[in-house]
Parts: structure tokens; sequence; C-alpha cells
């Protein structure tokens, strides 16, 4: 069985004007989106500044947001790392906490051999006893898990049940899902490419636009399954504009700024994050207009 299907949030993480972690409008969100449509919270993700947690934060946001969602829909714990150790002792601490799942994107900056991946993974799913998303994005890390790499993952490890693929490459993609013949969970890591990840066997997506736009991220996916290939197709094209303008500055810079518009108060970036300008910033906020999303400030 996925963890989950449909549409998955991956959740900001609010801070205070100090820059401490604002559990209350933590919170907020959670309600927000369990009321919402959003089929599955990803938490400590890279949109979620995970690089800029401490550990400490990082798990008490993990354990809140278990806590407060009260299995209403899953939690994935983000807990990769380029550590190995590091990304062990999280994803044990998320599991025995809880987690429906864990998130690992690649190790970064040390750019593994796939070799080296293999090894990685299979030193933390050895440890943690839940299942397992990799997640795939190149861009942001310099390493990309090839499909050969994924398909033996899957075969070899019980608990690696899916992959999060961000590389942006459908052929490499289906080779991913001809390789495994079907046989991993697919999960898009890219808004603008929902709908042609279902249709190689995607169980959903793992989502930036589902911040601000939680319930149409859910219908495209929901309408796909549903046979409406019409309508989740228009729902995609629909919000290509609002997710060009999410993705006008590095993430989570956009989604950020595009929460607060909405009023929902989750306050600035950690550095070396900045602010939008100007300029993008009133992109977005048409962008947002446009799609329909009513703007409080």
């Amino acid at each position: 069985m996925s963890i989950f299907k449909g549409a998955g949030v991956a959740l900001i993480t609010p801070f205070r004007a100090d820059g401490s972690v604002n559990y209350d409008k933590l919170d907020e969100l959670i309600q927000f989106h369990c009321d919402n449509g959003t089929d599955s919270i990803i938490i400590c993700g890279t949109t979620g500044e995970s690089s800029t947690l401490t550990e400490e934060e990082h798990m008490d946001c993990i354990k809140f947001t278990i806590e407060r969602t009260k299995k209403r829909i899953p939690v994935i714990a983000g807990t990769g790392s380029n550590c190995t150790r590091t990304a062990v002792d999280m994803s044990k601490e998320a599991a025995d906490m809880g987690a429906d799942g864990l998130l690992l994107v690649t190790p970064y900056y040390n750019k593994a051999t796939q070799d080296g991946l293999v090894a990685h993974y299979k030193a933390i799913a050895a440890e943690a006893k839940a299942p397992m998303i990799l997640y795939s994005v190149k861009s942001r890390t310099g390493t990309n898990i090839e499909p050969a790499t994924a398909a033996r993952l899957a075969a070899e490890v019980e608990n690696i049940v899916a992959i999060k693929e961000a590389s942006g490459d459908i052929s490499q993609i289906a080779k991913i899902m001809h390789l495994t013949d079907g046989n991993i969970d697919l999960y898009s890591g890219n808004d603008d490419q929902i709908v042609p990840l279902l249709s190689l066997g995607g169980k959903g997506v793992i989502s930036v636009l589902s911040n601000i736009a939680p319930r149409e991220t859910h219908d495209i996916c929901e309408k796909f399954f549903t046979g409406d290939l019409e309508g989740s197709r228009a729902l995609q094209l629909k919000a290509l504009p609002l997710v060009e303008a999410l993705f006008c500055e590095v993430n989570p810079i956009p989604v950020k700024k595009a929460v607060n518009l909405m009023g929902m108060e989750a306050g600035g970036l950690r550095m070396p994050l900045t602010e939008m300008t100007e300029a993008n910033a009133a992109r977005l906020a048409q962008a947002m207009v446009d799609f329909g999303i009513k703007l409080v400030s």
C-alpha cells in the first residue's frame, strides 16, 4: 500500500520575528491542510528550510506535526542529510516518533557515486524501520539517482518503496518505471509535471504549490485518478503561470512570500535566503490573483 495517493504538501516552516520556529503558526498550517484536501504533510523537507534548522528544531518540528496531525493524513518526515550517520539517526528517531514515511534527499555537495548512493540508502533502511521515499533533485544536490540505481534499491531493500522525481527528465522517469516494472511508487517533485508523471503510473505529487492551493493540487490528482483527464489537464495548465511565479526565485523564497500574502503570517526566511525582489513579488501576487487566490496583505 502506498504511503499516500494524491497531493502531499512540502510544508514551509513558519518563523517568528526573532527567527525561532513559530509552533502556533505551524499548528495553524497543519489544520489548514487537513481541512483543505491535502493528502499528506511532508515536514522538514527542503521547502521547509531543513538545511538551516538545528537537529533539535528539525526533530521537534517532526514530533509536533505527527502529534498535531493525529493520523488524519499521513506525515512524511524529511530526514535526509549529506552525512549518512546523521541521516540514519534522524530517520530512526522520526520512525520511532510514528512518522508514516521518510523522505531522503540525495547527499548534497559530497556528490556520491551511484554505489555510494546505494550504500547510503541501505545504511538508513537497515536501521530506520519506516517506508522510505528516495528524493532525486540533481539541480539542488549535484547528484542524480540513475534509473538503474533506483531499480536496484527498490528490488533489494524492502522499505524503499517510492521515489520523488524532480529531475524534470521525463525519459529518465519513464525508464525508472520500466526498470522497476512499476514496483516503486512515483511522486512528482515538480508542480508543472504532475499530469505527465501520473500518466506514467505516478501516485501523486510532493508539492510546493499545495502550500497555497491545496484543494486545486489535490484535484489535479483526483480528477486524473477518477478518469477526468480533461479536467486534470485543464487544472494543470491553469496552474502553470502560478507555478512559474513560485519558482522565479529559489525555492522556498516565493512560496513563503505567497503564504504571507494570504495572511498566514509565516514569517521570514533564514539566511542565506533573503526576501523576494519587489518586481518578483508583484509578479507572484498577480499570478495568485489570476489563479483565484485571495490576498490579504
